[in-house]
């Protein structure tokens, strides 16, 4: 199931890249950001409440809560940067520079999370990298 979502996320990543791009036109990105963060917002606080979950705040634990707000930072602060670039660039250039986190995320996973990185994972990354460097160039 885990795959679906997956794609679902790809699928609306991609969207959210084109429509941003012809919303931003006009706007200034700081403020184009803070719009689509408080849609998100409401949206990811009507889905708590309409499947219920809201009582489950009560247990989240302190490293939770710590962790969560640090990625809720560097959420806010990739969007803010995101929105800049598109702004200045060509969707076709600065979406595939930023899919470049796919690339952190396995190293970063590997470094902090222990996970495995392994021939294949490397593979991906060079292949995704050079693919990133083609589209750009």
């Amino acid at each position: 199931m885990w795959f679906w979502f997956a794609l679902g996320s790809a699928v609306f990543a991609a969207l959210t890249s084109i429509l941003a791009k012809v919303g931003i036109e006009g706007v200034n990105s700081n403020l184009a950001t803070a719009i689509r963060t408080v849609v998100v917002v409401v949206m990811a606080w009507g889905m708590v409440f309409l499947t219920n979950t809201q009582g489950g705040i009560k247990s989240i634990s302190q490293k939770s809560w710590i962790f969560l707000i640090l990625s809720g930072l560097a959420t806010g602060a990739s969007w803010l940067c995101y929105y800049k670039a598109l702004q200045m660039g060509e969707a076709s250039k600065v979406v595939p520079i930023d899919k470049l986190s796919v690339v952190i995320t396995l190293a970063l996973a590997f470094i902090f999370l222990h996970e495995e990185f392994t021939t294949k994972s490397l593979i991906g990354c060079i292949l995704i990298g050079a693919g990133t460097l083609v589209m750009v160039l």
